[in-house]
Parts: structure tokens; sequence; C-alpha cells
């Protein structure tokens, strides 16, 4: 039996997280289908595991434990699985990256696809992208990631803001060739990070299963539609 049950609709996106998570520390889950993830979403909030709008919902079996949004499920997940670094400082950072994570996809998908994309919006959002990068890039070298196998936060082996950094980056950039590119020129370390990360076995598995399940797909609906115009 497996060991969660995870609720998130049939591409890759904010679901990967929760996916990567789990992998990296050796857990399996059962993954619903859409019409269950349409149902759980119709009850009535006090009739759910957990009153949320969307998924990613999580049900932990061990203990029946329900829990919705991408970092609240990456919180939980971290201290129950003994994911997060000893100190509150790392902890701390651990859960901005998680953080900036969820906000970069958000921005990639201008709010969900509450619009779509155009070329002048695109130009437009490029160095703002490009600014990402470069958080990324400074967090992991002020804390020594330039230097060969270093990790995100300088730990002696990698850890949840690794595998949430490697899974941001190399989801988007494997689908989005534009702006696999564009990563390569303004963070090189996170690039390297990254391509590191993904060779871990576990890791590596399930980009090998997901490329199986989704194909090319990325967020889903006319959003990816639209980027893929602008940044392919």
């Amino acid at each position: 039996m497996s060991d969660y049950d995870l609720y998130y609709w049939p591409v890759p996106f904010r679901g990967e997280f929760i996916r990567a998570i789990l992998a990296f520390a050796g857990k399996t889950c059962t993954e619903h289908d859409s019409d269950e993830i349409a149902a759980v979403m119709g009850e009535a909030p006090e009739s759910q595991p957990v009153p949320f709008m969307g998924p990613p919902l999580l049900i932990d079996r061990s203990n029946g434990f329900a829990i919705a949004q991408m970092p609240a499920i990456a919180l939980y997940l971290g201290e129950t699985l003994d994911l997060l670094p000893g100190t509150p400082q790392g902890r701390a950072l651990t859960m901005k990256i998680v953080n900036d994570a969820n906000d970069v996809i958000d921005e990639l998908t201008l709010d969900g696809g509450r619009e779509m994309w155009t070329d002048a919006k695109w130009q437009e959002f490029v160095p703002r992208l490009q600014r990402w990068m470069g958080i990324w890039e400074a967090l992991g070298r002020a804390n020594g990631l330039e230097e060969a196998g270093a990790t995100m936060l300088g730990s002696a082996e990698a850890g949840m803001a690794d595998v949430v950094t490697a899974v941001l980056w190399s989801t988007m950039t494997k689908r989005l060739p534009a702006i696999g590119a564009l990563l390569e020129n303004t963070a090189p370390s996170i690039a390297g990070l990254t391509r590191r990360t993904m060779q871990r076995p576990e890791l590596a598995r399930l980009a090998k299963t997901s490329a199986e399940r989704y194909g090319d797909a990325y967020c889903g609906g006319e959003i990816e539609k639209s980027l893929r115009k602008v940044a392919t």
C-alpha cells in the first residue's frame, strides 16, 4: 500500500514538486485521476479531507492527516520525513525557496491563466524571469554553490532546497527550451545544480515516469498553448 494519496492533475507543474520530494525520501503515493479530483473539489468545505480550493492535496495514510497548498505540503513532508536543515536559518531558507518556486510558476502562467501570453507581454516579463534566476544564483553562491558538487544551502548532502530548485528549473526548461538557454546564461551555478540533482537515481526515475505519463505537457490548458508560442 502506498504511503500517501496525492490529488493533482495529470501534468507536472505544481504537483511535480510533491512527487519529487516523496521520491527523494523513498516514499510512495497513489495518484488520483481528474474525476476523483473534481469530486473532492466539489464537496462542501466541511466534508473535504481538509478545506481547500484546488490541488495539490496530500493525505498521509499513516495518520489520515490531509493538507493542501504546495508550500504547506512541502513543509509537512520536510518536518515529518526529516528533510529540512537542522538550523532555524536553514529551515527558513528552504521554505523561502519553496515559496519562491511557487511564485515563479504562478508568474510564468500569469496567475494560473487569468490572461494569455503575447509576444509583447513575454518580452516585458523576460527581465523579471532573469531576476528570479539571479535570486537563486545569488543565494546559492552565498553558500558556496560555485564549488564542484556543492548544494544549494552549503549542506554536506542534497536536501529539499536542492530538490525543489532542480525540479522547478528542469521541468520548466525541458519543456520550454528558450528558458533553458536563459538559465544557462543567467544562473550557470543553478543550471549545474539542476543537472546534478536530477541525475540522482530516484529523481531520474521520476523524470522518466513523468515523461511517459505526461509527454511534453507542462501546466496544461490554454495558458500552456500561449506560453509555448512565446517561450519555445
